[in-house]
């Protein structure tokens, strides 16, 4: 479907697939920088046979780019999806390889297992580093060999199977402390692809939470309401600890509080009480020109006419204050010529000392 700017790609899952008790991400917008960038690797890397490897947190649309390398790959078999942290550690290997009857207590007939049912097309494994120990070895050998032997069974059946494997861990560190096979690590990461967290893309925010107003008015009945520009630089501002998902909630409890024509920021329930701890934190992780992007994209949002000005007088205020008012040093810092740095400096009234040099 369209993206809600019409300018960006957006990617949702199929309606009758949406489940309220979720925690997945149910749409992601390639808007930001970051995300236009994840795009143009997936779609470069989706029509290989290779697998891949997805890193991101919870709720940052995972299997939403899973589903798209396998739309765009060419497979012609179906997408199956299974959460490996759900499934009972007992069945787990019937559940993925099938079993025969009587291949224990209570399995009356045969049954296909997950790779058999995604024969032809792509299996997605999410929360692979959940998987057992035991389990990751018989995963490793379906992968070399591409034939799965179903629980009781002693011939194998061949299949012919993408697989993409996604985890919220650092599956590296969890195979340093011994709770990930190695072997199993580098089979499943020839192609790694990382999908940074909503608030390392901020650009991506006002688009999806115009999407999610759309939707959930249209459910309710009433008009879609607009984002006044203190909401929106609210939303830009908040650590999204939950991400995507935790976006869409907040939209929808704003639309059933704020019954007007604008959502406002008392209408937002955003989670005060750690975010800011959080945001520091991942701000202090992040390159400081992508730090000062999303301050700017903050500012853009609240529409500030003089934004230009303002940003010069403090970057040149800042460097001459840095260099203790020593113009060489300053154009020096700034990558300018004194002559420059002089007539920014008379333009801010900051030449207070016709002698400073």
């Amino acid at each position: 479907m369209p993206s809600p700017d019409r300018t960006s790609p957006l990617l949702t899952f199929p309606e009758q697939e949406q489940s309220p008790l979720s925690i997945r991400a149910k749409a992601l917008v390639f808007a930001d920088a970051e995300s236009v960038h994840l795009l143009h690797e997936v779609e470069r890397v989706a029509p290989s046979e290779a697998p891949v490897l997805i890193h991101g947190e919870t709720g940052t649309g995972k299997e939403l780019v899973a589903r798209h390398v396998h739309l765009i790959s060419g497979r012609k078999g179906p997408f199956v999806a299974v959460n490996c942290g759900a499934i009972s550690e007992t069945l787990a290997e019937a559940e993925l390889f099938g079993h025969e009857a009587g291949a224990y207590t209570g399995s009356v007939g045969s049954k296909t297992g997950w790779f058999e049912a995604a024969n032809g097309g792509t299996l997605f494994l999410d929360e692979i580093g959940d998987l057992p120990l035991a389990l990751q070895v018989k995963l490793l050998r379906v992968l070399q060999e591409r034939e799965v032997v179903r629980v009781g069974a002693r011939k194998p059946t061949p299949i012919n199977v993408r697989l993409v494997a996604a985890t919220n861990v650092d599956l590296a560190q969890a195979v340093q402390a011994g709770h990930f096979r190695q072997d199993l690590y580098y089979r499943l990461n020839v192609v790694s692809i990382n999908i940074p967290p909503l608030r390392q893309r901020q650009a991506d925010i006002p688009p999806l939470a115009e999407h999610f107003i759309a939707i959930y008015s249209q459910k309710l009945g009433f008009n879609a309401p607009s984002l006044s520009p203190n909401s929106i630089a609210a939303l830009l501002a908040y650590s999204w600890p939950g991400n995507i998902r935790e976006l869409e909630n907040i939209i929808h409890y704003a639309l059933l509080v704020s019954s007007g024509r604008e959502i406002r920021p008392e209408h937002l329930k955003l989670n005060t009480a750690a975010p800011q701890f959080a945001a520091a934190a991942s701000t202090a992780e992040q390159p400081p020109l992508q730090v000062i992007k999303q301050q700017l994209q903050r500012l853009f949002a609240a529409e500030h006419p003089e934004l230009h000005d303002e940003l010069e007088n403090l970057l040149v205020t800042t460097a001459f204050e840095q260099t203790r008012f020593n113009q060489v040093r300053t154009a020096e810092l700034l990558g300018l010529t004194r002559n420059v740095v002089r007539t920014l400096l008379k333009r801010h009234d900051l030449l207070t000392d016709p002698v400073s040099i």
